[in-house]
C-alpha cells in the first residue's frame, strides 16, 4: 500500500478538521447526489482517507460507511493532483484482484477527484463508481472537479468553526487558569500572550511580558541548556520538564512546565503551563539531605532492618544488609514490597502486630522468613513504632539465626528420628544398666512380652521371663557375654505362652547393655512346617519314583510302608486290602523290631463285615490319639489290642471306577500304628497319608491296567495275524477284480472303435467316440487301482495327466497346438469320487477341444486341483472363444454338460460355477471322502 510523502502531516491536518465519524450532513449528501446525477452513475462518495481506512462522509448507492485502506480506491486518488479515472478495473493490475471488484459489488468503473486543502494536503476524494466499464466526458470531469472544490470550501468552513469554538474555549481556559500560562513564538521565543496568573506570579505587567522573550526569565547560566533543550524537542507536539525561573524582583523559583505546540494566529507557537514547585523543591532538598545522613548511618549498621508503613505494611526503606540477607537485587524496588512478601507464616505476622500494638515494641521474637528467591531462613525480629517522613511506621531489625536453628532442628530431627526408629522398628530393644537392671524398653518389646516397663520396678525381669533357674542362668550368661551373636531362647510371656525368641546383645561404652530381640515363633513353626513339607515331598518323590521304576505293585507297597514309617516315626505302617466279602488281607507291612508282626497273619475283622467301616467308603480319614476314647466298637478295639495298638492314623485307598462312570471303589486302607503309647497327631501327618494313598491308587490302577494290557496284547497279536492273512487275501482278490473290470472296459472300448469304423455318419461316429472316451476314463481308474499299492485310493495327479493326454490323442490334436497345463495338489480319492471327477474332466476337456478353438486355433487348457480345508476345488479353464452370453448351460440338450452337472451335484454332492472371463472357467468344489467315511 502506497502513502503520500507527507502522510504524518496529512493525518495531523485531517484530525484538525474533526470531521471523521461525524453524522451525515445535508450539504455533503446533496453534493454527492449532484455528482451521481451529473455523471449518471449509481454510486457517488465523499470520502476521507484515515490511517487504516477510507471513511465515507456521504454515500449514494451503497450502505457501508467505510472500507479498509488496503483495498480502497481513495488511497490511490490522494496520490494524484488531478482526477483519477479507471475505465475498467479488471484491466488495471492494481485493482483486478481487489475484493471490491471481484465480489458481488463488482465495481468496474471509478473516477475520483482528490480533496486537496489550500496547504496542499489531500484529505480524501469525491468519486463516482459504476458496475460497468465506461469513461467520463470532459464536461463531466470538469463538473466533478468543480464539485470537489466546493466540498473543500465546506470542509474549510467546518474547520474554521472548530477553530473558533476551540479558540473560545482556549481563551476561557487560558485567561482564568490559576496556573501561570503564556504563549510564545517558537521561531524567535517572543512572548505572544500571558494570562493574569503569570503577571501576578512573575511581577511583570502584560505589556512588559510582550516585549520579552522566554530566555529573559531564565538565569543566564540556564539559557544555553534551554536553547539546546528546545532544539531537541522542536518537533514534539508537547513536552514537560522542571526549570528555574527568575521573577522581576530577582527571586529564583523552581517551576514545572508543560509545553504544547499550537497555531496562534499566523504564528507557530507553544502554549506553556507553569506550576510553581519552589516549596516542594525546598522540602525535597531538605529530605534528600536528611535521607543522605540516614542512608550513611543505615548502610553502616551491619544488621538488616526495614521501615514499613503501619497502614498497609508497605516497605518504605530497607538497608543494604537487608537486601543482601533477603537476596534482593540492588536494582529491585523494595518499597514496592510488603511485609507479606518476607514472612513465611502470615500467622507470625498477625501475632507480632498484635503484641506490638499492646506493648509498643517487641524484642527477640523467633520466626521464619522468606527470601526473594523463595528459600526460607530463621531469624530473631525486634520491632518498634516510629515516625518516618511524617508517616506512622514500624522499624523491624532482623538477626539471622538460621545456622543455629538448623543445627537445633537437625538435632531434634535426629533425636526424633532415633526415637521413631526405636519405637517403630519391628525388633524388641531393652536397655540394662551395669547391674543388670532393666532401664528402658521400646514399644515392640512391650507389645510382644505383654509387660510394661513399670511392671519391673520391684521385680527381676529375667526371673519372670525365664522361670527355670538353670535356663535363666544360661540366658544371663548369654547377655553378659555380649558377643553380638544371635541366640534362641524360649521366653514365657505375660499370657503364659512360650515364644521362640532370638536375642543379641551390644556393650555400650558406659557399661550398659542393649539387648535386641525378635519373635521367631512363627519362623520356627514355618521352619518345622517346611521341614515336614520337605520330608513329605521327599516321600512323595520316593513313592512316585518307585512307581516309575517298577510296575510291580508289591515292590511299590513295600517301599511305601517303609518310607512312611521312617518319616512319621511310628511303630508300624501297613497296607490293608479288602476282598468282595470285606475280609482283609495285609498286603505290605513295615514294623519296628519288638512289636507283633501282622503280615501273614490271618485277620478276620467281623466289624467291617457288620458295616462298621462304611465311612471309609465315603473317603473319611481318621486320626485316633487314644483307641479307648475314639468311640470305636468293642470288636475293633479287641482287634487292635492283638497288635498292641494304642493310637493310629487310617486313610482309605479309593480307586476310580471308570472315566465314564464317576465314582470310587474302596480298595483298602493305609494305616499307621503307634504301639508304644497314646499320641496326638498333627494335621499334616494325616494329609501326608492322604497324599500317599493317591499315589498308591495310581500304582494299583497302573498295575491293573498293565495286567489287562498284557492280556489284551496277547489277544490282539493273535487277531492281527488273522487280520493280516485276511487282508492279503482281500487285496489279491480286489486287484484281480480291478484287473478284470479294466480288461472288460477295454473290450467294450475296442468294440466301439470297431463299430465306428463301419459307420459313415459323422454324428454317430462322434457319439461313439465320446462314449469310448468315457469308458476309457473309467478303465484308466481301474488300471491305476490295480497297479497302486493302496487299492482304496487313487493318485489323482497321475490319473489326470494320463486322462488328458489320452483325450488329446483321441481328438487328433496336432502336437503343440493345444497346450495342457496341470497344477494338482497331493490328493487321493476313493473310486466313486475318482470316476465322477474323471468323467467331469473328460466331458469338459472334450467340449473345449471340440468348440473352444475353431479353425485349428492354438490355445491352452488348464486343470487345477486344490485342497481347501476339508474340501477339494477343481478348476478346468481354457482361453478359447468362450460360451455365448445367452447360453444356459444348466438347461441344455448337451449330454456332456448335463452329465457334468448331475455328476457334480449328485455324485460328488458339490457345487459348480461357470465364469466367462477370457475363455471358459468351470470351478467345482466338493467334500473329500476318506476311507474312515
Amino acid at each position: 500500500m502506497l502513502f503520500p510523502e507527507n502522510e504524518s502531516q496529512r493525518l495531523e491536518v485531517l484530525n484538525q478538521y474533526q470531521i471523521l465519524d461525524t453524522p451525515s450532513e445535508e450539504i455533503f449528501d446533496e453534493l454527492a447526489q449532484l455528482a451521481a446525477n451529473l455523471c449518471e452513475t449509481p454510486i457517488a462518495l465523499i470520502s476521507l482517507v484515515d490511517a487504516e481506512r477510507e471513511w465515507f462522509k456521504s454515500k449514494i448507492g451503497i450502505i457501508i460507511s467505510e472500507v479498509p485502506r488496503s483495498i480502497s480506491f481513495g488511497s490511490y486518488t490522494i496520490l494524484q493532483n488531478q482526477i483519477l479515472i479507471i475505465p475498467d478495473t479488471l484491466q488495471d493490475e492494481r485493482f483486478a484482484k481487489n475484493p471490491l471488484v471481484t465480489s458481488n459489488d463488482y465495481f468496474r468503473f471509478y473516477a475520483g477527484v482528490p480533496l486537496i486543502t489550500s496547504s496542499g494536503f489531500a484529505l480524501g476524494s469525491l468519486c463516482v463508481i459504476d458496475f460497468v466499464p465506461r469513461s467520463l466526458s470532459v464536461k463531466e470531469q470538469t463538473a466533478l472537479q468543480q464539485l470537489a472544490r466546493q466540498i473543500i470550501r465546506y470542509l474549510e468552513l467546518h474547520r474554521q468553526k472548530v477553530i473558533d469554538d476551540s479558540q473560545r474555549s482556549f481563551n476561557l481556559l487560558f485567561s482564568k487558569n490559576p496556573n501561570p500560562m503564556w504563549v510564545y513564538n517558537q521561531n524567535n521565543l517572543q512572548f505572544l500572550d500571558v494570562n493574569e496568573a503569570a503577571v501576578v506570579c512573575y511581577g511583570y505587567s502584560r505589556e512588559e511580558f510582550l516585549q520579552m522573550r522566554t530566555t529573559d526569565i531564565r538565569p543566564p547560566e540556564d539559557v544555553p541548556i534551554l536553547l539546546e533543550y528546545l532544539g531537541q524537542k522542536y518537533h514534539n507536539l508537547h513536552f514537560a520538564g522542571q526549570w528555574r525561573h527568575r521573577r522581576k524582583d530577582g527571586q529564583i523559583i523552581d517551576v514545572e512546565v508543560v509545553t504544547h505546540t499550537i497555531n496562534y494566529g499566523r504564528y507557530n507557537a507553544r502554549l506553556v503551563n507553569i506550576r510553581d514547585i519552589t516549596e516542594h523543591k525546598r522540602v525535597e532538598r531538605t529530605l534528600q539531605q536528611t535521607e543522605a545522613k540516614f542512608r550513611v548511618i543505615s548502610e553502616a549498621i551491619p544488621v538488616p532492618f526495614i521501615i514499613s508503613r503501619v497502614s498497609d505494611g508497605f516497605i518504605l526503606y530497607a538497608n543494604p544488609e537487608f537486601l543482601q540477607t533477603f537476596r534482593f537485587s540492588p536494582e529491585s524496588k523494595v518499597n514496592h514490597k510488603s511485609l507479606l512478601d518476607i514472612y513465611h507464616n502470615l500467622e507470625d505476622l498477625e501475632v507480632i502486630l498484635k503484641i506490638l500494638n499492646q506493648h509498643g515494641f517487641i524484642h527477640n521474637y523467633e520466626l521464619q522468613l522468606k527470601r526473594a528467591d523463595g528459600t526460607y531462613f530463621w531469624a530473631i525480629a525486634s520491632l518498634q513504632y516510629l515516625n518516618f517522613n511524617n508517616e506512622s511506621a514500624i522499624l523491624t531489625a532482623f538477626y539471622d539465626i538460621n545456622d543455629r536453628k538448623n543445627a537445633e532442628t537437625k538435632l531434634q530431627e535426629h533425636n526424633e528420628f532415633l526415637r521413631r526408629i526405636f519405637e517403630s522398628i519391628p525388633l524388641m530393644i531393652a536397655l540394662f544398666d551395669t547391674n543388670g537392671r532393666l532401664q528402658w524398653v521400646n514399644q515392640e518389646w512391650e507389645n510382644v512380652i505383654g509387660w510394661k516397663l513399670q511392671d519391673f520396678q520391684t521385680c527381676d525381669v529375667l526371673e519372670t521371663l525365664y522361670p527355670n533357674p538353670e535356663y535363666r542362668q544360661s540366658a544371663i550368661n548369654f547377655i553378659q557375654s555380649a558377643q553380638r551373636n544371635w541366640g534362641d531362647f524360649k521366653t514365657q510371656v505375660r499370657d503364659g505362652r512360650l515364644l521362640d525368641m532370638s536375642w543379641t546383645n551390644v556393650y555400650l561404652s558406659n557399661g550398659q547393655i542393649i539387648g535386641i530381640g525378635q519373635d521367631i515363633t512363627e519362623r520356627k513353626q514355618t521352619e518345622l512346617a517346611l521341614k515336614a513339607q520337605a520330608e513329605r515331598e521327599q516321600l512323595m518323590r520316593t513313592v512316585a519314583q518307585r512307581i516309575r521304576q517298577s510296575l510291580n505293585l508289591q515292590d511299590i507297597l513295600n517301599a511305601t510302608v517303609q518310607e512312611v514309617r521312617n518319616l512319621l516315626g511310628v511303630d508300624r505302617v501297613l497296607v490293608y486290602q479288602f476282598d468282595s466279602e470285606m475280609i482283609g488281607t495285609i498286603m505290605a507291612e513295615s514294623v519296628e523290631p519288638g512289636w507283633t508282626v501282622s503280615l501273614g497273619v490271618e485277620i478276620y475283622d467281623t466289624c467291617f463285615q457288620a458295616g462298621a467301616g462304611v465311612e471309609y467308603y465315603q473317603g473319611r480319614k481318621r486320626a485316633i490319639a487314644n483307641i479307648y476314647e475314639a468311640g470305636l466298637t468293642d470288636c475293633h478295639i479287641r482287634l487292635l489290642e492283638q497288635f498292641e495298638v494304642k493310637a493310629n492314623l487310617v486313610v482309605p485307598i479309593l480307586l476310580e471306577v471308570s472315566s465314564k462312570n464317576p465314582g470310587s471303589h474302596l480298595w483298602g486302607l493305609l494305616v499307621a500304628h503307634q504301639c508304644s503309647g497314646f499320641r496326638e497327631w498333627e494335621e499334616n501327618q494325616l494329609d501326608l497319608l492322604d497324599r500317599v494313598t493317591v499315589q498308591l491308587a495310581i500304582a494299583i490302577q497302573q498295575s491293573s491296567i498293565l495286567e489287562q494290557a498284557q492280556t489284551e496284547l496277547i489277544q490282539r497279536q493273535k487277531a492281527q495275524v488273522k487280520l493280516k492273512n485276511a487282508l492279503a487275501e482281500k487285496e489279491v482278490l480286489l486287484k484281480e477284480v480291478h484287473h478284470r473290470v479294466k480288461n472288460n472296459l477295454q473290450i467294450v472300448s475296442g468294440l466301439l472303435q470297431l463299430q465306428s469304423q463301419t459307420l459313415k455318419d459323422p454324428e454317430v461316429i462322434r457319439v461313439l467316440r465320446e462314449s469310448q472316451n468315457r469308458i476309457e476314463s473309467i478303465s484308466l481308474i481301474h488300471k491305476n487301482l490295480y497297479i497302486s499299492a493302496n487299492i482304496g485310493q487313487i493318485d489323482v495327479a497321475d490319473y489326470i495327466q494320463n486322462l488328458a493326454a489320452s483325450l488329446l490323442i483321441s481328438y487328433q490334436i496336432f502336437p503343440g497346438k493345444i497346450a495342457l497345463e496341470t497344477d494338482i495338489d497331493s490328493v487321493s480319492l476313493d473310486i466313486d469320487q475318482a470316476i465322477a471327477c474323471g468323467l467331469v474332466i473328460n466331458e469338459l476337456i472334450s467340449n473345449a477341444l471340440k468348440h473352444a478353438f475353431p479353425n485349428q486355433q492354438a490355445g491352452k487348457i488348464s486343470i487345477a486341483l486344490r485342497n481347501i480345508g476339508n474340501s477339494i476345488e477343481m478348476t478346468i479353464r481354457d482361453n478359447g472363444v468362450g460360451l455365448p452370453d445367452n447360453f444356459d448351460w444348466r438347461n441344455t440338450n448337451s449330454l456332456g454338460l448335463s452329465l457334468v452337472y448331475d455328476l457334480v451335484t449328485e455324485q460328488l454332492e458339490g457345487d459348480i460355477t461357470l465364469e466367462r472371463d477370457r475363455g471358459t472357467v468351470f470351478k467345482i468344489q466338493f467334500t473329500q471322502l476318506t476311507l474312515h467315511q
